[in-house]
Formats: C-alpha cells, structure tokens, sequence
C-alpha cells in the first residue's frame, strides 16, 4: 500500500511567499521563504523525506503562521515539528524552540544554552541545518559579533523576523 502524500500549502508574507510541508499527520515537515515545494524536500532527513508531494490551498499549521504575522509570535512555538538527525542536532533543535521572540541569543549564547559553551561552530551548524524555518527559529540567533549571520532564506528574511518579533513580543513585567 502506497503512504499517503505530503502535503504543502503556501502563504503570502511581507518577507515574501512561505511555504509549509506537513506529513499527512499535519506535523511540519520542511517550511521557508519560497514558493517552490522543490527547495524544502531535500532539507527533509531522508527518513522522513516524503516519496509525494500534494498541494493544497490551506493547512491547519497556516493558522498558527497568520497569527505570528498579526503579531501573536508565540503561535509558531505550538505547531508540532519533526526533524531527525544526530542526537545534538535534534536536541539544539529543541533547545531553538526555547529562544525567546523578540530576545535573539548569539551562536556562543546559543551553544551554551545547548550545554556545549565550546561547541559554537556545531551551534551554527544546527541553525544551517534546519529544515522547519520559523517554526524551530533559527533566526533568532545572531552572530557573536551581533550581525545577522547567515539564514538559508536570506538576511533580508531574517532581518524582518527579527523586527516583526522585537515589535510584537511581549515585555517582561
């Protein structure tokens, strides 16, 4: 019996077009900034890779995305994600997801918090790693030097991101 497809579903954003690949359990896949489902498979860990890919007009997780764009940014951290990989790569994953919007953490900040200060390069190679933009937010963490760093969609992404969620996330008392 033939698994059922993947399924996608794109929506329009101020950085641009974002796509979302879910499994048939609606668990998020791969997302970024394109409107091309041919850029997110690959990133997908050839475990979970899906064989077939449908698209859709509208996913419940775009739900979650159109909330964080009217400014409630903590709906992405709800959305269930799956990702595989080495046992640090899906554990700074987890720890991504623990980066607070509006307060970015460095690479070295983000390493520690991770429980490997020393492992500063291993920390950016999990931002580069990471196949479920927004929703394991990677662009919350900057350069050591507090410059952007790289993001697989671009710093122009990243930087409108960055200033959507310092607009929007909420003030500590």
């Amino acid at each position: 019996m033939t698994p059922p497809p993947a399924r996608s579903a794109t929506v329009a954003t101020p950085p641009g077009p974002f796509t979302v690949v879910t499994g048939p359990d609606d668990v998020v896949l791969a997302s970024g900034w394109t409107a091309d489902v041919a850029e997110l498979v690959p990133v997908v860990h050839r475990s979970l890779r899906p064989t077939r890919v449908e698209q859709v007009d509208r996913l419940p997780v775009l739900d979650a995305v159109e909330a964080f764009l009217s400014g409630d940014v903590a709906a992405v951290d709800r959305v269930a994600v799956r990702q595989r990989s080495g046992p640090f790569l899906e554990e700074a994953w987890e720890v991504l997801r623990t980066v607070p919007a509006g307060a970015p953490d460095t690479y070295a900040a983000f390493a520690a918090r991770c429980g490997r200060p020393a492992a500063v390069r291993a920390a950016a190679n999990a931002c580069a790693r990471n196949a479920a933009a927004l929703f394991v937010p990677c662009h919350r963490v900057l350069g050591s030097d507090g410059g952007l760093g790289g993001f697989r969609w671009g710093t122009p992404v990243k930087r409108w991101l960055l200033d959507h969620e310092a607009a929007h996330a909420a003030v500590p008392v």
